[in-house]
C-alpha cells in the first residue's frame, strides 16, 4: 500500500463522517462536502492502483 492508497482511504473516511454528520444535522452543504471527499478518496485510490501497475511493469 503506497501513499496514494493511504491518502485515499483517509479521505474516504473523512467524507463518510462529514456525510453522516450532514445527514444527522440536516446540513446539505456538509453532506455534499462529504460526498465530494469520498469521491476524491476513490480517485486517489485508483491513482494508487495505476502507480502500482506502472511500478510492476518497470
Amino acid at each position: 500500500m503506497d501513499k496514494e492508497h493511504v491518502k485515499g482511504a483517509a479521505k474516504q473516511a473523512e467524507g463518510t463522517i462529514k456525510e453522516a454528520a450532514g445527514k444527522l444535522t440536516g446540513d446539505k452543504s456538509l453532506e455534499m462536502k462529504g460526498k465530494m471527499d469520498k469521491a476524491e478518496g476513490k480517485v486517489r485510490d485508483k491513482a494508487g492502483d495505476v502507480k502500482e501497475e506502472i511500478r510492476k511493469k518497470l
